[in-house]
């Protein structure tokens, strides 16, 4: 069964209020990992202080990622350090999507 797989990779301190949206919007679910890199904001270290960075992965509908992707980019792209990506995803257990 096919799914979309969403991928957030913002600002550690944001992670409480990314969680109250992606649910807000549709997500059942989600995994959140230590990000680090370097890009347009420079380099982010690891670690979950406040200047770390997290990536969130939800694999859902692909009109759920579409909802999520549109809240964030008008919420949050302005003001903070953020990227998404989404791609396509053969999920082996539908029953949890």
């Amino acid at each position: 069964m096919q799914r979309t797989l969403l991928t957030i990779i913002t600002e550690a301190s944001l992670e409480r209020r990314l969680i109250a949206d992606i649910k807000t919007h549709g997500a059942h679910g989600y995994t959140i990992t230590e990000a680090q890199g370097e890009g347009s904001r420079g380099v982010r270290q690891p670690g979950f202080e406040k200047a770390g960075n997290i990536r969130i992965e939800i694999v859902c509908e692909a009109s759920v990622a579409t909802q999520i992707a549109l809240w964030l980019k008008e919420h949050y792209y302005r003001d903070y350090a953020m990227i998404l990506f989404s791609h396509e995803v053969e999920v082996l257990r539908p029953d949890k999507f």
